[in-house]
């Protein structure tokens, strides 16, 4: 794709980037899940102490592609980088962008020191672990995912 550009997300990317993440919600069967707003993703991104970041993947100035991550640390593995969400948008999946932003991540994990890359993908999304398979990602059966909501 020559008119593709990955680059790094700008604040005024965040809209577009809030409506990949509800077409994958969409797509996961959960978007009455996505409680997140723009202005919180905007300042948890762009603001004082952003605490999110990510690649997008870009053609003819659309975004049509994401890779949110954030900083991760295990207290047995170090400083890790966690891939929050992998998004290409349904009209541009199968065309290789998916595995060029994961590719892109993997060298700003690697340059800025982080020793692994962690994330999670839906027990059913077969062509999601298929792709991961293909990276020779190690898939955990043991732990289980927990969390709280306030």
């Amino acid at each position: 794709m020559e008119n593709l550009v990955i680059r790094e997300a700008r604040k005024e990317d965040c809209s577009r980037i809030l409506e990949l993440i509800k077409e994958l919600a969409l797509y996961e069967k959960a978007p009455e899940q996505v409680t997140v707003t723009l202005a919180e993703m905007e300042e948890c991104g762009f603001g004082d102490k952003p605490v999110w970041g990510s690649l997008v993947a870009e053609i003819d100035n659309e975004i049509v592609g994401i890779a949110l991550h954030y900083d991760r640390y295990s207290t047995w593995k170090g400083r890790r980088l966690y891939l929050e969400d992998l998004i290409v948008t349904e009209k541009m999946r199968g065309t290789g962008i998916g595995k060029l932003l994961l590719d892109e991540l993997i060298v700003y994990a690697k340059e800025n020191k982080y020793n692994g890359m962690v994330w999670q993908v839906l027990d059913w999304n077969e062509p999601a672990i298929n792709f991961y398979k293909k990276y020779k990602a190690d898939f955990d059966s043991e732990w289980i995912n927990v969390s709280v909501n306030f």
